[in-house]
């Protein structure tokens, strides 16, 4: 049996086979998203209750044991592996396991490594040393993400993509805007002096990806496509105020928030609260630049004595998705309270959030932003893995949805036919944005026909992304 095994593993070798190791946050976010996309995926894991969970709502190959046992390696069939995937709680297993990986003749061996002291130029371990082709952060990913938007000028996010000439923003649609209570037909036909795309609608809990009959209502979060010169036109259209972000509160001192704090202190006023004293000692010699105060921050009267009505944005980042959650919602009502109503929306949060059950909640409840680690690590992976269909995914912030960047291989669905008349199950699912022909980006109408080499930016629902891959690949 175990060589009739071993055989199909051997004739299914195209497919890609993928080990994983650890069933944590990320390991398990990958495992799904890996199984949604048709991969053979088996897991290492040693504790039996996380197992028992994964057996449950997954159809994955697990194997209950350690990540060092070469036993368990032998068992996983590691010699037929294609990518071994290292994202255990131990930096130092993850490390060695590579190095492990490397001796079965697996080509490609990722590993999560919280540290920052290995893998970069100047490290006295690189990767060629520890036989790792990808390191993953995944705190220094959410901190940079995390600094990205708030270095942002405008007051709601605007994403680069298409190597910068193509831009998406995430805006809020107040009651006064002028998309209100229009569908993209009417907005289409009016507002029809530069191209642009409404490719995302984010209301209450549901994402959707909008048809031409599809209304904008008050309170909805849209993500609208344009070219980058259009951008400030688009953005005076939607009525969004601009506004720098110069005072920044930030909730929890631990890996993400010291980092976002070293990474803004310089540029930006920065006041980190931190519950533990002997942490908050410790950063404010780490952080000159940061002004450390010790307190619970969940609390209203800390909050108030902390200057958080003056505060131009909140960012909770403690390691608690009820903590973060609840005291953005908190610092919501607070900075809003104090501020004339004209301005309140200039005032957001941005929450942390691990369990990926929460992000819709903590979406709807006050914060403006919300991010997860294993969402960012899980997107770094996945672009990696799948460099040579596309360039790019990117997980957009309070929606189910996935910008994707990719070029359309020689005889792929999406070279067949114009894009009207494609199969009508994808509506409502996933829409083409914008395409890269003679020289310049076009946005994506029903009569563009994708040829054979173009590149286009597509947008979909979370779940779809094998499908948008099955369109851009022969």
């Amino acid at each position: 049996m175990l060589n009739a095994l071993k055989k199909f593993k051997k004739n299914a070798k195209e497919s890609k086979n993928f080990l994983i190791l650890g069933l944590g946050g990320i390991g398990y976010h990958l495992a799904k998203r890996l199984l949604d996309e048709d991969y053979s995926v088996t897991v290492i894991e040693a504790d039996p209750d996380l197992v028992r969970h994964a057996d449950d709502n997954m159809d994955a190959r697990i194997i209950n044991g350690s990540a060092m046992s070469i036993e368990c390696w032998q068992e996983a069939g590691a010699e037929q592996m294609d990518y071994m995937i290292a994202v255990t709680d131990n930096d130092a297993v993850n490390m060695l396991t590579s190095m492990i990986a490397d001796k079965f003749g697996i080509s490609c061996k990722i590993a999560r490594v919280r540290s920052l002291d290995f893998g970069h130029n100047e490290a006295v371990l690189q990767g060629d040393d520890l036989k790792i082709d990808l390191f993953i952060h995944p705190e220094e990913l959410a901190a940079q993400e995390i600094a990205r938007l708030i270095k942002r000028t405008s007051g709601d996010e605007i994403i680069d993509i298409a190597l910068g000439q193509m831009q998406v923003l995430a805006a809020r649609i107040r009651d006064d805007s002028p998309l209100a209570h229009k569908t993209l037909f009417d907005i289409s036909n009016i507002y029809n002096e530069f191209p642009f795309r409404v490719v995302a609608i984010s209301r209450g809990i549901t994402t959707i990806i909008p048809g031409g009959q599809h209304e904008i209502l008050p309170h909805d979060q849209v993500l609208i496509m344009a070219n980058k010169d259009d951008l400030p036109r688009l953005i005076a259209l939607t009525g969004i105020q601009q506004q720098r972000r110069n005072r920044i509160m930030i909730l929890g001192g631990g890996l993400v928030g010291s980092r976002l704090a070293e990474l803004l202190g310089k540029e930006i006023n920065v006041r980190l609260i931190e519950q533990d004293e002997q942490r908050a000692t410790e950063l404010s010699s780490a952080l000159p630049y940061t002004e450390i105060l010790h307190g619970d921050g969940s609390d209203k009267q800390v909050l108030e004595e902390a200057g958080l009505p003056d505060m131009d944005t909140f960012i909770a980042t403690t390691g608690q998705n009820e903590t973060n959650i609840m005291s953005c919602l908190l610092a919501k009502q607070l900075m809003e309270l104090e501020t004339e109503p004209s301005l309140t929306n200039l005032k957001k949060t941005i929450c942390m959030v691990n369990n990926q059950d929460y992000m819709v909640l903590a979406s709807t409840s006050g914060s403006d932003i919300v991010l997860n680690k294993k969402i960012l690590a899980g997107n770094e992976i996945l672009t990696y893995i799948s460099r040579s269909e596309l360039l790019s995914v990117m997980h957009m912030h309070g929606f189910d949805a996935e910008v994707v960047d990719l070029i359309a291989a020689p005889g792929s669905p999406i070279t067949r036919r114009p894009l009207v008349a494609l199969d009508s199950s994808f509506t409502g699912h996933i829409i083409i944005g914008s395409v890269f022909r003679d020289g310049a980006w076009q946005t994506a109408v029903g009569s563009t026909h994708i040829q054979e080499g173009n590149r286009a930016i597509v947008i979909c629902n979370s779940d779809y992304l094998k499908e948008v891959r099955k369109m851009f690949t022969a």
